[in-house]
């Protein structure tokens, strides 16, 4: 069975990798383990396509190491012990390299049976994984491992790969292939940085296009049939999910209605509209709250009418209630009072309820001395009468700061006059 393009076209140097000059550019750590063949364990972080397992393969190849592969995704305990019982055998006198790709779906004891044989170096271990390493690694093998993080490729360096592949498409299928510059600009852009995803869709263009004159001609119609939708890399329980949440409340946060509409976008191409619609709802009261307070009733009528939509026409509202969070005023009074107020909470500041506050409904709460000393604000002007509300511990305790917007002004300004009188 012929190999695909993406295995053919695979570097077998450091040269040849495209991208990822953060950690394997001249002079740069990674390069230098692998060029002095002096490898430790390392976990490879980041998204399909972005060169983990190449760079893995170019790093096995610099060590005299006896070199095993595994897929965690299929690979059992079983599978493990077998290469460990290689352990001082014939071939493994210099140690074991053991390359694990996608170590996050091996379980906490999966991973711990390989802790013993990396701690006393019979084995090195490259991982790899899609996951956040420190949230789906052993903190055991974490603490013994050097992270490098895989960034997405940059769609100029994907260019460079699709080019290197035309050649060995031209050579594998005796034909010229002419490619348009919008289609190689269109193949570079869908792969969303993942070369592979870039490499597969040139693949199929090509293989299924018949040769005209003597040579196959890659048009932006064919590109565009080849890769379909632009692939974008979500996964509503991953990095991704929570890193395009992030981005989408703090550009809302940071009054960027044009920044926050791609991330709306974003999720809105992703389906997600439970998270859309959670998410601002929390931004109406965190980030906007008192400097605007209409903002959570108009978001959560948006929400509510995306909620009975749904997509496509969703987005309609959504995009409204986006727009309206992004260019409001913003305070998060509210936010810091609660959390000030939960923080002395958890603190154990808590103290006792003053007298006149407790309940006085019931018969011998005035020998208790419950509600006596009460004064009833409204039966003084303006609704107002000094008196502790907080126990005697917290008594001076401020866990409300009014911020400078106009309504939060209003209020300072009103209790100053009241409080005054």
């Amino acid at each position: 069975m012929p190999k695909p393009l993406a295995d053919e076209i695979r570097p077998a140097t450091l040269d040849d990798v495209v991208g990822q000059k953060h950690i394997i550019g001249n002079d740069r750590l990674l390069r230098r383990m692998i060029e002095s063949g002096n490898l430790s364990n390392m976990i490879f972080y980041g998204p399909s396509g972005t060169g983990k397992t190449t760079i893995a393969n170019i790093a096995a190849r610099s060590t005299n190491k006896r070199f095993y592969k595994l897929n965690a995704t299929t690979a059992s305990v079983s599978d493990i012990k077998a290469i460990i019982s290689e352990i001082g055998g014939f071939g493994t006198e210099n140690g074991i390299l053991l390359y694990l790709d996608e170590i996050q779906n091996f379980n906490k004891k999966q991973q711990q049976s390989l802790l013993e044989f990396i701690e006393n170096g019979d084995i090195t271990l490259i991982a790899s994984t899609t996951e956040n390493p420190y949230f789906y690694v052993y903190n055991a093998i974490l603490s013994r491992s050097t992270v490098f993080e895989f960034k997405p490729i940059d769609a100029d360096d994907i260019k460079a790969a699709l080019i290197r592949g035309i050649g060995i498409l031209e050579e594998k299928l005796g034909v010229k292939i002419n490619v348009d510059n919008d289609s190689l600009e269109h193949f570079s852009r869908m792969s969303n940085g993942d070369v592979r995803r870039g490499i597969n869709a040139l693949e199929i263009a090509a293989v299924n296009t018949m040769p005209k004159d003597g040579e196959i001609h890659l048009s932006i119609d064919v590109a565009q049939q080849a890769s379909q939708k632009q692939a974008m890399n979500y996964d509503k329980m991953g990095d991704n999910h929570y890193d395009i949440l992030s981005s989408f409340q703090k550009s809302i946060r940071g009054s960027d209605p044009d920044a926050a509409m791609h991330y709306l976008a974003r999720l809105v191409s992703a389906g997600d509209l439970p998270s859309i619609c959670r998410r601002l709802m929390v931004i109406a009261a965190e980030d906007i709250g008192l400097a605007y307070p209409m903002a959570i009733t108009i978001v959560k009528s948006c929400v509510d009418c995306a909620l009975q939509l749904g997509f496509p026409e969703a987005r309609i509202p959504l995009a409204e209630a986006v727009l309206l969070l992004a260019t409001a005023p913003k305070s998060n009074s509210v936010v810091t009072a609660i959390d000030s107020a939960l923080g002395d909470i958890s603190s154990g500041k808590l103290g006792d309820i003053p007298s006149h506050l407790r309940d006085g409904h019931y018969s011998g709460a005035k020998n208790l001395g419950r509600a006596v000393e009460y004064k009833y604000p409204h039966s003084f002007p303006n609704n107002y009468v000094k008196q502790q509300y907080l126990p005697d511990l917290l008594k001076n305790a401020c866990y409300y700061t009014p911020q400078k917007n106009k309504f939060e002004q209003g209020i300072e300004e009103y209790w100053k006059a009241i409080k005054k009188k």
